[in-house]
């Protein structure tokens, strides 16, 4: 999806900026290519500077309630210097990195309900405007989609996926808000649990994964709140028993739910993973780990994974919704 918008703070006659990403999905901390297409105005202007900014529709909670807003999580200036003639047609390629714990917008081409998008920002002679606002899309990494796929296989479901703004407490984070996956339980599990939450905390080195059970229906109250962390390599992601180490995971998670103790419980996380258990509160949550809806995405679980098939057709319409919601008032909303 491509906007061209004019640069309002310039004034009619003013140049336009165009974005455009490659196709394909990113991946988190790989390359984010595309190219930045100008179109000189009606006289020659000197451009400052040209930037990148990677922006989210995350979700805050406060003491209000919950409210969304646009967060930033990393800028990138690709072009400064150089003089836009009248009517002159240029572009500027780029290649910048995305942030490890980049979240994962769609899997097996499906979407999560997840929204995130490019912002182009071009500096003219002292004033600036966001003159272009792309859509972001971005897959799940190897060993992402590998414990994504076990989970399916275990007979977990797919409930919904949002950005919750905030840190958890003990984990290796970087961004101002983490990536909450909700699944529905497996038949084995559905007497012990209602609901487990997964976030991804990626960086070179591996990968966090947090996991928390919703045992009651509802959310534990203050003071009960329990994670439960294990940490992977992002070697080897193919040649694991994916099955039996998350299955491990889980059954280490609803046993620490069902005796549950503030002292950390350690076990294993299969082979080559370096994986280890305990128990993790959250810190500055804003209200504690109460997730919303999201996009009410729902997407079956089944032979194949989690994203097997999408129930009513959801994800597509009310992703677009959201879309244009974001690029429509991500500037009144910023704040």
């Amino acid at each position: 999806m491509v906007f061209k918008r004019l640069l309002g703070s310039l004034g009619v006659g003013g140049p336009t900026v165009d974005t455009v990403l490659d196709p394909g999905a990113a991946l988190p901390g790989g390359a984010l290519t595309g190219q930045v297409h100008l179109k000189g105005g009606d006289a020659d202007f000197d451009i400052e500077h040209i930037t990148l900014e990677l922006v989210a529709r995350v979700e805050a909670e406060h003491s209000e309630g919950e409210s969304e807003g646009v967060v930033a999580f990393d800028r990138f200036t690709i072009g400064d210097g150089f003089r836009l003639a009248e009517g002159e047609v240029r572009s500027a390629p780029f290649a910048v990195m995305l942030p490890w714990e980049t979240p994962v917008t769609e899997l097996y081409g499906q979407g999560l309900g997840i929204v995130l998008g490019v912002r182009t920002e071009l500096s003219v002679a002292g004033a600036k405007d966001k003159g272009d606002l792309d859509q972001l899309t971005v897959g799940p990494l190897p060993v992402q989609e590998a414990i994504l796929e076990a989970l399916g296989q275990l007979g977990f479901g797919f409930r919904s996926a949002d950005l919750e703004y905030g840190r958890i407490g003990g984990a290796g984070q970087q961004l101002p808000f983490y990536q909450e996956i909700e699944l529905t339980p497996a038949p084995q599990y559905a007497q012990a649990v209602n609901e487990i939450e997964l976030t991804f905390l990626a960086n070179p080195g591996g990968m966090e994964v947090v996991l928390e059970a919703d045992k009651r229906g509802g959310f534990f109250s203050e003071g009960h709140d329990a994670l439960t962390r294990f940490t992977v390599s992002h070697d080897g992601a193919g040649h694991q028993d994916w099955n039996t180490i998350v299955d491990g995971w889980i059954r280490q998670l609803v046993e620490h739910r069902a005796s549950y103790s503030s002292h950390a419980t350690y076990g294993h996380g299969g082979p080559h993973t370096g994986s280890h258990g305990g128990h993790y509160g959250h810190d500055e949550h804003h209200g504690g780990h109460r997730s919303g809806p999201g996009m009410g995405t729902a997407v079956a679980a089944g032979a194949a994974g989690l994203a097997v098939g999408v129930v009513g057709g959801m994800v597509a319409a009310e992703v677009v919704d959201e879309v244009g919601d974001f690029f429509e008032g991500d500037e009144e909303e910023e704040g």
